[in-house]
């Protein structure tokens, strides 16, 4: 039965967030295997100026910013994103063993970090430090840079796209004239 988004009291990026977290890996058609064994998806949350940043990436590639703003980037498919996907979600696996199992996913306060690892076996969660993080000593530092790694791939991906669209626009204008 396919799950509807309830967006009257949360933003879309809040709603996309929370039916990601709750559900269950086999309506998103994952199982585990030796490419993925432990976890299938990661998110990680943080607080950017008073709104807090969501990105997002699953196994298969898909890749998403949310926010609890009205801003959001739906993306993926790109070689690039599906890399630093992969390469994002395969840390996540890396991290099971020294997370927690959670059933509610609250957003993190000022200067907290929190990843929300998607397993097979339920949602569990990292915290880390920002400032730790950025010093160097915080262990959860590689998921926070593997999430900045995507984040650089979609924006990257939409700058591209944005390109090409201001591109093609340019050449009708031209072929109407």
């Amino acid at each position: 039965m396919p799950r509807e988004i309830s967006a009257m009291k949360e933003t879309q990026g809040e709603a996309l967030r929370q039916l990601v977290l709750t559900t269950p890996p086999g309506e998103l058609g994952f199982t585990r295997d030796a490419a993925f064994p432990s976890a299938y998806g990661i998110l990680m949350d943080w607080d950017v100026g008073g709104v807090v940043v969501t990105v997002m990436a699953l196994r298969d590639g898909t890749a998403n910013l949310y926010s609890t703003s009205t801003f959001g980037v739906v993306g993926g498919g790109d070689e690039s994103v599906r890399e630093a996907t992969d390469h994002y979600v395969r840390l996540a696996g890396q991290h099971v063993d020294s997370s927690q199992a959670v059933s509610d996913y609250p957003y993190p306060e000022t200067s907290q970090v929190y990843f929300y690892i998607l397993t097979y076996d339920g949602v569990r969660r990292c915290m880390g430090d920002e400032p730790a993080i950025k010093g160097g000593s915080d262990p959860t530092r590689d998921l926070y840079h593997a999430a900045q790694a995507v984040l650089t791939e979609l924006r990257q991906l939409a700058d591209r796209k944005d390109t090409h669209s201001r591109g093609s626009a340019h050449e009708n204008e031209d072929d109407s004239k």
